[in-house]
């Protein structure tokens, strides 16, 4: 893993948190995108090297919807910029980290993403990303 990508955060109003964060990081956000299969409005700000990535739900069966559901607004997942994805995914499956996806998929941000489990992370939903080329 290369570092952090994104930390995702579960939003309610995507216009509303879009206007938070923009009086609080001074930028407005760089780019918004829906991700059908996903059931999520996204928007990412540039934060250094990093990105924060607010997550809105579309459908109230979509797992950001779940999550708010059970948690309420807030962190949702942390993201790690990857080199080899498909790689990666063995060797952490090796490991006996449990994949929530078993081939990698497309994602917002021209990424391809991997989710691990929670359960096996200290309750923390993991994201594995690499550019889509």
């Amino acid at each position: 893993m290369n570092k952090i990508e994104h930390i995702g955060i579960a939003v309610k109003n995507l216009a509303d948190s879009d206007g938070l964060f923009q009086r609080l990081f001074g930028a407005a956000p760089y780019k918004h995108e829906s991700v059908e299969s996903e059931g999520v409005t996204t928007s990412f700000f540039q934060m250094g090297e990093s990105k924060i990535e607010l997550l809105e739900a579309t459908r109230p069966d979509s797992p950001i919807a779940k999550f708010i559901e059970k948690k309420g607004e807030g962190v949702h997942h942390i993201a790690f910029a990857v080199d080899d994805i498909r790689a990666e995914m063995r060797r952490l499956q090796a490991e006996g980290f449990q994949l929530l996806n078993e081939e990698p998929k497309a994602g917002a941000d021209n990424k391809w993403v991997c989710f691990l489990h929670p359960k096996g992370t200290n309750g923390v939903l993991i994201e594995l990303c690499q550019e889509r080329s």
